[in-house]
């Protein structure tokens, strides 16, 4: 188990620095990264990521194909999408939390929380909305806590999702940048 573990924190890596460039060539990283992760999840009970990466796979392929169109520009989401997603992570979280909590998942709420954020960000990020690298900066902080929980700790992903937390932080910086037509 321990090699699909190393193999997604490569790949996530990999995703991560490309998302950061704004390069849609992130997306066939993160596919693959969603594969070792069902395979992980599944390993480690953790049903609700199980979910998570395999709706993952598809919206991966629409990424890819959606950052490939004229369309894909990065802009801000408006305060009304704010409140909306805002609303649809808390919501998701306890519908998910509730499906979960009779399961022998052994961390349901935090599951639940990673899950339902994870796929905002996730749908934030396919539109190439900024916002989503806030999304994801709190979801990652999350999942190093859900990582450092398990019976045994998944330290690799924990060390991915704590790389992930500065990523986000430049990634934001660097869509800004970019979004307002700046030069380094």
């Amino acid at each position: 188990m321990i090699f699909v573990e190393i193999t997604a924190t490569v790949l996530g890596l990999l995703q991560g620095f490309f998302a950061l460039l704004n390069k849609k060539s992130n997306w066939i990283f993160y596919g693959l990264q969603m594969l070792c992760m069902i395979v992980f999840s599944l390993k480690n009970k953790l049903y609700g990521d199980v979910l998570n990466s395999s709706v993952y796979l598809l919206l991966g392929v629409y990424g890819f194909v959606f950052w490939s169109s004229e369309k894909a520009q990065i802009t801000e989401c408006s305060k009304q999408e704010r409140a909306g997603y805002v609303l649809l992570i808390l919501m998701g979280t306890f519908i998910v939390f509730f499906v979960l909590s009779g399961s022998d998942d052994p961390l349901p709420f935090l599951d639940s929380f990673t899950t339902t954020s994870s796929f905002v960000a996730t749908y934030y990020m396919v539109l190439k909305k900024i916002d989503t690298w806030f999304i994801w900066l709190v979801n990652d902080i999350f999942y190093v806590v859900q990582y450092a929980m398990l019976e045994q700790t998944a330290y690799y992903l924990m060390m991915l999702n704590i790389i992930w937390s500065a990523m986000a932080v430049a990634s934001l910086f660097n869509w800004y940048r970019i979004m307002k037509g700046r030069k380094i």
